[in-house]
């Protein structure tokens, strides 16, 4: 039996990292599978991830089709984002959905979001952009929200499947066409990581795309002038990104903790075991 409380805490306090660090906006959210059931979630309600404080805050929901159990009233309109990631995807045990501006401008260009530093690797090759008109009926508004289980389905297929392990997602990270992105993982770590360092790359590819625009200088990349990481980097530095996700968690922790902006009524967040390189 997992500590749920401890489980909790985590998950409150990855909502206060991702609100620090710009990655989740008021309405962004992050979510962890129930691992003494799998077949609920937690997630927060209807809050900013900044005043997640308690256990009264997180709701849970079916894994099935994202329904409220156990007397959770509510919810966001968007948890069927990680019910049916969760659902499709066994391995998969947290999802963060995130409308950070610095990834946003990667959903409505041609160039896609590209690992161009070694953090980043986890990001692979042809990230998938998830165009939601794609999944519409005639009559579904488009107000671009993932708002039932048809729809989320739909974009938790965009993760495609792993020909070797055909229980995790092909991809980590997938774009939403003028929305924002949703990036998986095996932990709440691992998922607060992978948000994190998708924006973090996403800006420092935006500065080497300008500076080479500027240069009007070419190179050996996609065309565009930057040099983005190889095959095989992408590859060795995935593999490496997987196993140092602790190493930054502890540093996170103490920056919400010392801040003094955030409350969580749990206590301080216990730091997992794991290597951190």
């Amino acid at each position: 039996m997992v500590n749920i409380t401890a489980l909790l805490s985590t998950l409150i306090t990855a909502n206060h990292i991702l609100h620090y660090h710009n990655v989740l906006d008021a309405m962004g959210h992050v979510s962890v599978r129930n691992p003494d059931t799998n077949t609920t979630f937690f997630i927060a309600l209807q809050l900013g991830p900044a005043v997640v404080s308690g256990p009264e805050d997180i709701g849970e929901y079916l894994v099935e089709d994202g329904s409220p159990v156990k007397g959770t009233m509510g919810g966001y309109a968007e948890r069927y984002i990680h019910s049916e990631v969760l659902k499709r995807y066994p391995d998969v045990n947290a999802v963060v959905h995130s409308h950070a501006e610095d990834v946003l401008p990667y959903t409505v260009i041609e160039t896609g979001l590209e690992p161009v530093y070694h953090m980043a690797g986890f990001l692979g090759s042809n990230v998938p952009n998830f165009d939601i008109e794609t999944a519409y009926l005639p009559s579904d508004p488009r107000d671009m929200l993932v708002n039932s289980p048809r729809l989320g389905a739909a974009l938790a297929q965009t993760l495609g499947t792993n020909k070797t392990y055909p229980t995790s997602p092909a991809h980590t990270t997938i774009l939403q066409r003028g929305h924002g992105f949703v990036t998986v993982g095996t932990s709440v770590e691992q998922v607060v990581d992978y948000a994190y360092y998708a924006t973090s790359n996403a800006r420092v590819q935006t500065k080497a795309l300008l500076l080479a625009s500027a240069a009007s200088k070419t190179g050996s990349g996609s065309g565009d002038g930057v040099k983005y990481l190889s095959k095989q980097e992408r590859k060795d530095t995935s593999n490496m990104n997987a196993w140092i996700v602790f190493k930054p968690w502890k540093q996170w922790v103490k920056e919400v903790e010392r801040s003094g902006r955030y409350v969580n009524d749990l206590g301080s967040t216990p730091t997992p075991t794991g290597s951190g390189g």
